[in-house]
């Protein structure tokens, strides 16, 4: 999962708490692109929640660094009332200077690595209605509308199902 070669490809490897802030000012960067009014403040503090998800045992935050910088994310584990062989993708960003680049495959690629060690079998996650470049992105890996929760009228969020392809 990692690539440390230097050939201009992206590091792709575990988050460390002290890069919290850092993950949290990207996640808002990604999340400004799809909310036309501005991003919502409900107070949240994003560092915290971020430092939370890097420390949480059971939970995986990677991330891809290319020349030093955090330049994508993402954060998935199993919650609790979930079938343990699903995988539950909380968060996945790329900084949005960098879109088109491959970073967000390769981030894709390694989760999905992740997800095969582990053992899962299928992957699900909810994408805001209105990212329809997130949506593109998802679907031309495979990901599907999840037929156990389909949208109904006044959703946020489209929750989409992906099945982890075995070795």
């Amino acid at each position: 999962m990692i690539d440390d070669s230097g050939r201009g490809r992206p590091v792709i490897r575990t988050a460390v708490p002290a890069e919290a802030e850092t993950i949290a000012a990207l996640h808002a960067r990604a999340r400004a692109t799809y909310y036309p009014e501005g991003t919502p403040d409900d107070g949240t503090d994003w560092a915290a929640v971020w430092r939370g998800a890097v420390e949480r045992p059971g939970g995986h935050v990677l991330c891809a660094v290319d020349q030093g910088r955090v330049v994508g994310l993402a954060s998935f584990r199993t919650p609790p009332d979930s079938a343990a062989d699903t995988v539950t993708l909380f968060q996945f960003h790329v900084d949005p200077d960098r879109w088109g680049s491959g970073i967000g495959t390769a981030l894709h690629t390694a989760c999905v690595e992740q997800w095969r060690t582990d053992g899962k079998r299928t992957a699900v996650l909810e994408v805001h209605v209105d990212n329809h470049r997130a949506q593109h992105f998802y679907t031309r890996r495979g990901w599907t509308q999840d037929p156990d929760h389909p949208l109904t009228e006044g959703d946020h969020h489209l929750r989409l199902r992906y099945a982890v392809p075995g070795e």
